[in-house]
């Protein structure tokens, strides 16, 4: 079994990087200087205690060849799975491989990709991340968790009984430094991570940046409350269920975020966005998620409405980072 990384970055290298130490076939794919750093150099995943320098393959789109027993981890931002998607349509296989029937294990915030992905593979996985990873550095990821570097909640899309593949991998990455666990409905695990997500643009818009504040800060604190109240009616309307808040907390905290070559980590998946200058950030699949079922079932969310669009200014660069004081987000 060889497991095919698609986005190599904070997420997807130091999942490969922990499989690929503790003996598994790895291929990474990726691409830009990233991707061409670690095809010369390979990856250099730094955890807490060890800088491993791993000779991991390196691949574009255009260089992957599929074979039937591939497993496909799916680590790219929500935002670039559409196009990921379209990509995989041309790729080589080799003789006898069902392209549509390999495993996708979308290991990605949010909870629209496993329906956008079972669009065009019959077996879906999805994953609930909690990996406390930075990619700042062209070939670098510091993986900060400890004693493992991340928890992984993973099952099969739709809801079923968990199947062998499923243990199987859960096992390779237990093996691998990364604590998994395989559930029924782990969507109701990626909902509640949802949940947690959905501060992460204050991180990039706020006054002061870089690390989240408390949640009793304030403004602040005002603003995680009632964005976290319009996602859980938002999902009470739609039907959806939630892992119970203490069930999801003792689940997701089998590690602590230790500093990394001397530094506590900056920020999140979508701060890292905003410091490497990409032009796209996953809001529109956080925050955005809980506006479209608002607006699909009738619930107002003007505070997640609102974080949005601030974060749209700050994509076409009409608003710079870390410039917005909490209290303009309370909107009436």
């Amino acid at each position: 079994m060889r497991y095919v990384i698609l986005g190599a970055g904070a997420i997807g290298a130091t999942i490969g990087g922990r499989l690929a130490d503790s003996g598994c076939e790895v291929a990474l794919v990726g691409r830009g200087e990233h991707a061409e750093v670690v095809k010369r150099n390979g990856l250099v995943l730094i955890t807490p205690d060890r800088v491993l320098r791993l000779p991991i393959p390196m691949l574009t789109m255009d260089e992957l060849r599929l074979a039937s027993a591939d497993v496909i981890i799916l680590a790219v931002k929500s935002q670039d799975t559409a196009q990921v998607l379209n990509q995989l349509g041309g790729v080589a296989a080799e003789p006898g491989t069902d392209t549509g029937d390999l495993p996708v294990f979308c290991a990605q915030n949010g909870v629209a990709n496993e329906e956008a992905v079972l669009r065009c593979f019959s077996r879906v996985y999805g994953v609930c991340v909690n990996v406390p990873a930075t990619h700042l550095e062209p070939g670098v990821v510091e993986a900060a968790g400890s004693p493992v570097s991340g928890v992984l909640q993973l099952g099969r899309y739709p809801a079923s009984a968990p199947d062998d593949l499923a243990r199987s991998v859960a096992a390779d990455l237990e093996r691998g430094g990364l604590a998994s666990t395989v559930r029924a409905d782990v969507m109701a695990w990626k909902r509640a991570k949802l949940l947690s997500n959905l501060s992460n643009a204050l991180q990039v818009l706020c006054v002061g940046g870089g690390r989240r504040r408390s949640a009793g800060d304030g403004a602040l604190g005002e603003i995680v409350t009632r964005m976290r109240a319009e996602a859980e009616e938002c999902f009470a309307a739609a039907g959806w269920t939630v892992a119970d808040r203490t069930t999801y907390q003792a689940g997701a905290s089998r590690f602590t975020i230790v500093p990394v070559r001397g530094k506590p980590r900056a920020g999140g998946s979508t701060w890292q966005s905003v410091e490497r200058g990409l032009p796209t950030v996953e809001t529109g699949y956080l925050n955005g998620e809980v506006v479209l079922l608002g607006r699909l079932h009738g619930v107002p969310t003007p505070v997640n409405a609102a974080v949005q669009a601030r974060m749209r200014e700050v994509t076409r660069r009409a608003r710079a980072p870390r410039t917005l004081e909490p209290a303009e987000l309370l909107v009436p």
